[in-house]
């Protein structure tokens, strides 16, 4: 995997490479999630294409309002 570079602004933006804007369907207004993993700081674009690939991933025998609380709960104590 090929490293893209940008540089933070002053006001703390930051420019996304347009080939990986294209790749991932980044487009004006799409919302990205900051995830801290390890040390790591990984942006997940917000698309339609994401949600869609999250159907199933709760599982038919649990709660997804469950889960949810669960997990903010968690980010709380964080």
């Amino acid at each position: 995997m090929k490293a893209e570079v940008s540089t933070v602004t002053t006001k703390g933006q930051l420019v996304i490479p347009a080939k990986l804007r294209r790749k991932y369907a980044i487009r004006k207004g799409t919302q990205v999630a900051f995830l801290e993993e390890q040390n790591r700081l990984v942006l997940q674009p917000i698309t339609p294409e994401f949600i869609r690939s999250l159907r199933g991933s709760v599982g038919k025998d649990s709660s997804a309002l469950a889960t949810l609380l669960a997990d903010r709960k968690r980010e709380r104590n964080l």
